[in-house]
């Protein structure tokens, strides 16, 4: 287990389509673990391959300390609820700021586990957010892209000021 470079705002490969997972095997295995290890030293609560540059639909959330850990391959959404929520939002690319984003309260997800096998969840809260956030992720879609522009401006500027040199 090994903990990966990040990739950091504004890099584009934060904004390219991950690819869908058709090899399940110790090299899966090993990017899951990676990926849990890379997720803990952020800190984070969810992320993704493409969070360490590799275009793959992965993804790992672990929600708070002691919770099971939870590894999705190849995760899209197949139902939405109508209920909306807003929520504190930010990404291990992206550390030091937050915003709330709208999202839908409840959702249910169709993926992979590391064998290959298909499984079906049903999510509300916290988790169908990290859901929601990871698999736009997975889809190209930066997370500041679901706040309005103003918004998003701001916080990119919060951000360049916490990290310029």
């Amino acid at each position: 287990m090994t903990i990966r470079p990040l990739v950091q705002y504004p890099d584009q490969r934060l904004r390219q389509a991950a690819e869908t997972v058709t090899l399940f095997d110790e090299t899966l295995r090993v990017l899951a673990d990676d990926l849990l290890d890379t997720m803990r030293a952020a800190p984070g609560i969810g992320i993704t391959a493409s969070h360490i540059g590799i275009p793959k639909r992965i993804a790992v959330l672990e929600l708070s300390a002691g919770e099971t850990v939870k590894i999705y391959i190849n995760p899209e959404i197949i139902w939405t609820s109508e209920k909306m929520i807003r929520h504190q939002e930010g990404s291990v690319s992206m550390p030091g700021v937050v915003d709330e984003v709208e999202r839908h309260a409840a959702v249910h997800i169709r993926y992979q586990d590391l064998d290959g096998k298909e499984h079906i969840e049903e999510s509300e809260g916290l988790l169908a957010v990290c859901h929601q956030h990871e698999i736009d992720q997975m889809n190209g879609i930066f997370w500041i892209q679901r706040l309005s522009r103003l918004k998003r401006d701001r916080l990119i500027k919060r951000y360049e000021k916490l990290y310029r040199r």
